[in-house]
């Protein structure tokens, strides 16, 4: 007598607890993917977009007509971070500057104030769904390999209640309860790659706000003090 040792009849033929885990780390692996090609969408749309705002920014001569072109299209949050920083710092800076009470002092603080919330809240954007990536990558293998102690408990359970004890009964539940441990490798290892590859490309689209923050505030010092 043959045992049908296919992939599809392992999964269909293991113990509820075991298919059940298997279904927790194929929708885990489910959402990773599509976390995965959302945010490869994303991090390269706000690179582009912050080399093009860059070049920009330092051809044109008159912020006041960047920011009135600028301000016509509004980017929604993670569009175009540099972007976003600029509007928010120039609008608040032109408005506090038309209150004559006001130092300059004073007024640079609440500007960068203004900037860097909207740093943050596009950073938060960039970041977001990252952590999940994180915890599919290091509690997937754990998950799995309780699936699979599970299933190899069961099989063992099962050959002592045997009369005659042979590797073709127990071959099949172990070989199930192992598809748990694959499956959780196969959700974890691309959530790894992927969260560590955009945590480093986050790394450094932040590293060019913060740089974009400074030169701007140092232009705006200059302006706020002539």
């Amino acid at each position: 007598m043959s045992t049908d040792l296919s992939i599809v009849s392992l999964i269909t033929g293991a113990s509820p607890l075991v298919q059940f885990v298997m279904a927790i780390l194929l929708l885990a692996s489910l959402f990773s993917w599509t976390i995965i090609f959302s945010k490869w969408r994303l991090v390269n749309r706000a690179k582009k977009a912050a080399r093009e705002f860059e070049k920009t920014f330092w051809s044109s001569g008159d912020l006041s007509g960047l920011y009135a072109q600028i301000s016509k299209n509004p980017r929604k949050p993670g569009e175009n971070g540099l972007e976003s920083i600029f509007v928010a710092g120039f609008r608040d800076y032109v408005r506090l500057r038309k209150d004559g009470e006001l130092s300059p002092q004073v007024v640079m603080e609440r500007t960068q104030r203004s900037m860097r919330v909207t740093l943050n809240r596009e950073l938060d954007v960039l970041e977001n769904h990252l952590p999940f990536l994180a915890t599919v990558g290091s509690t997937s293998p754990y998950v799995g390999l309780f699936g699979t102690v599970w299933g190899i408990m069961n099989s063992f359970r099962a050959l002592g209640n045997a009369k005659q004890a042979t590797l073709a009964m127990v071959a099949p539940g172990i070989a199930e309860a192992l598809i748990a441990t694959a499956i959780g490798l196969f959700a974890a290892i691309p959530a790894v790659i992927a969260y560590n590859r955009y945590s480093t490309e986050v790394d450094k689209i932040t590293n060019t706000y913060d740089a974009f923050f400074e030169e701007f505030s140092n232009i705006l010092q200059r302006q706020a003090h002539k």
